[in-house]
């Protein structure tokens, strides 16, 4: 166990690369998403600071984020350039004495038992600076949690140190979707159940939750709202729980043969990815998003574990037929899951 837990975050990483590829577009509002194309159906994976402040957010769609932003410069997606920047940045953090726990592209939380976290921080900074010339903000906390909700207190390029000891001052009258794990939609719902703050959360009955939004989550947001959560820093590889595979169309399918062939299409790529993973499926999950925006999901577990190509696409195509027929379908998606390790 650590003493203290930092989390690391790459400043609008994606558009910080691009930018560093091309000089030019500093100081420019840069989106990147899809293959680049604003007619197609594909989301912001990243704005750079000047595309938000015109209300371009991630997830949105790229459409919209045009609308707001008709200036902006719009890039493709280039995964394994951001691939080989995110892996320096991870051996330059490997280089501290700290355990670092790879979370993504552009971030990791870092153990460390530092007696001076923020000169440790400053010195990650400069160090990452070095290496990438990107920028990035780091979180100090005395838990996973503290850490990951101190870095948005501490973007752009700061630090910010969030324990125990200032929760409260810190967190105390915001609203439940401050926390990580708590979105817009569960907030709401909080909030309508008479939890509108986190401090209010954290003093809730915890059978009322269980109640209200069930036995494992409702306790949980308890947990949350009083800065409760994990402190060990781990650096074991990430395991995959699951691949899965989506597509979302340019034009929405109507014809029921074309979908069941784009759904053995989607079923052959995650087994592909399964093979490639070395263990066998224990369920199969479709998706499907009818237009204009309903999504639906169907599950099955299988009567054993299997890596056959063949299996999990008659799987797939069992669970397709259980979603209503004739609506016009925007996206389609497989996904294949591991079965769980029996300390999970």
């Amino acid at each position: 166990m650590s003493d203290w837990v930092l989390h690391v975050d790459l400043d609008q990483f994606l558009a910080a690369v691009e930018v560093a590829r091309r000089p030019e577009l500093r100081g420019r509002p840069v989106i990147v998403g899809g293959t680049g194309d604003p007619a197609a159906r594909a989301v912001v994976a990243t704005a750079s600071y000047e595309a938000r402040a015109f209300g371009v957010d991630s997830g949105m769609p790229l459409r919209l984020a045009m609308k707001r932003c008709p200036d902006a410069v719009l890039l493709p997606v280039d995964g394994p350039v951001y691939q080989e920047v995110s892996d320096r940045v991870m051996a330059r953090l490997r280089e501290f004495p700290v355990v670092v726990e790879v979370l993504g592209w552009d971030e990791a939380f870092l153990g460390t038992d530092t007696g001076d976290p923020e000169a440790l921080a400053a010195r990650i900074r400069r160090g990452i600076a070095e290496e990438t010339g990107l920028s990035c903000s780091v979180g100090i906390g005395d838990n996973k949690l503290r850490a990951k909700l101190a870095t948005g207190f501490a973007k752009p390029a700061g630090i910010f140190r969030l324990t125990r000891q200032n929760w409260w001052d810190v967190m105390a009258a915001r609203a439940p979707d401050a926390l990580w794990g708590i979105g817009r939609k569960t907030a709401k719902k909080l909030i309508a159940a008479g939890y509108p703050t986190v401090l209010e959360l954290a003093g809730a009955d915890p059978e009322e939750l269980a109640a209200r939004f069930g036995p494992r989550m409702g306790p949980w947001y308890r947990l949350l709202a009083g800065g409760i959560g994990e402190a060990e820093v781990s650096a074991t590889p990430y395991v995959a729980r699951s691949h899965g595979r989506e597509t979302t169309y340019p034009q929405d399918l109507t014809d029921p043969a074309r979908i069941t062939e784009e759904i053995d299409v989607l079923a052959a790529r995650v087994a592909q990815d399964v093979a490639g993973e070395g263990r066998p499926a224990a369920r199969v999950a479709v998706k499907v998003r009818f237009a204009p925006f309903f999504t639906q999901t169907h599950s099955m577990t299988l009567p054993e574990p299997s890596s056959d190509p063949a299996v999990l696409a008659r799987a797939a195509r069992e669970l397709l037929g259980r979603f209503p027929s004739g609506r016009p379908v925007r996206l389609l998606g497989v996904r294949a899951e591991f079965p769980r390790p029996p300390d999970a």
